[in-house]
């Protein structure tokens, strides 16, 4: 099943091209805000996916074109988010050791949104393309052969960053910006994705392939991910876990770009950038930068700081 919010923000199942409004069969669920509806259905799915079916199964629905989607989890208590998860197609010699960092509520937006790029002295501008874990169920100190069992589903996540920031907080300063974290369309329910550590992720920038990697390439895997952040912290249902990228196709994104990312089976995620600045940088992947000998992340050309 594929879940998403619409318009104002009501809830829908995703049913071929269309999307059909089920707000009727999750009418029990109280809530004072889009969050609070979508992680009573997450954590009483069970309950009520009966009446969600039958709901999808007498509808036609409306036509996906015609509706504004909305960010699946609007303000999710907890994002988690894995650093340096990738062997990176082999170049690295070992695991990192597993470690993780937090992303803002506020820094969710979804599919048609735009991230916005601060006014601030960063390098470089960067977005990760990520496979997202949804959590489906508590999980304090859960075993990695129990990991998988508190999944509710998949969605894309790109990780956005504000490189080269210096100071006492600079990783927060770098990850937890307003907008730095799109996600979507939609949340896909684990039981459609046969083996989330076998997708391939791709993401393109205006058109050109930037990204390209499967997450058979994870340095950690999920369920050893979810074990080693339950551990530190209660995950609640509809928080997110973020389970890293492969960091040789990062590049600079700037004003006017269009952005797309698609993990296998989990719909494409479209976000517009935004600089009012204006910036430029050299447009060079950091694989691209390597193989030309060349350290460091692409410079600056135009723009505010150069």
């Amino acid at each position: 099943m594929k879940l998403l919010f619409f318009d104002d923000f009501t809830l829908g199942v995703v049913k071929g091209e269309n999307v059909v409004d089920i707000t009727i069969a999750v009418a029990s669920i109280p809530h004072t805000h889009p969050q609070d509806l979508i992680a009573g259905v997450i954590s009483g799915f069970s309950r009520l996916r009966s009446d969600i079916e039958s709901v999808v199964a007498d509808s036609v629905g409306v036509p996906l074109s015609t509706v504004r989607i909305r960010p699946p989890l609007p303000r999710p208590g907890t994002i988690d988010c894995m650093a340096v998860n990738y062997m990176e197609d082999g170049t690295r010699d070992a695991p990192a050791p597993i470690q993780a960092f937090q992303k803002s509520p506020s820094s969710i937006i979804g599919n048609g949104d735009t991230m916005v790029l601060p006014d601030d002295p960063s390098t470089v501008y960067e977005g990760e393309a990520e496979l997202a874990v949804v959590i489906g169920k508590r999980a304090t100190n859960v075993s990695e052969a129990d990991a998988l069992d508190h999944i509710f589903g998949y969605t894309n996540f790109i990780d956005g960053s504000a490189r080269g920031l210096g100071g006492f907080s600079v990783f927060h300063a770098m990850k937890s910006r307003d907008t730095f974290a799109p996600i979507g369309p939609y949340i896909v329910t684990a039981d459609e994705v046969a083996n989330p550590q076998n997708l391939q992720v791709t993401l393109a920038n205006n058109g050109d392939v930037m990204q390209n990697f499967n997450t058979d390439d994870m340095a950690h895997n999920i369920a050893k991910c979810i074990a080693y952040l339950s551990a530190i912290h209660t995950l609640e249902p509809g928080d997110i876990v973020a389970t890293g990228t492969n960091h040789r196709g990062l590049h600079p994104f700037q004003d006017g770009d269009a952005i797309t990312l698609e993990c296998e089976g989990l719909g494409v995620l479209n976000i517009a950038i935004s600089d009012i600045l204006g910036r430029t940088w050299e447009r060079q992947t950091r694989l691209e930068r390597a193989d030309a000998g060349l350290e460091g992340t692409p410079p600056q050309l135009t723009g505010k700081y150069t």
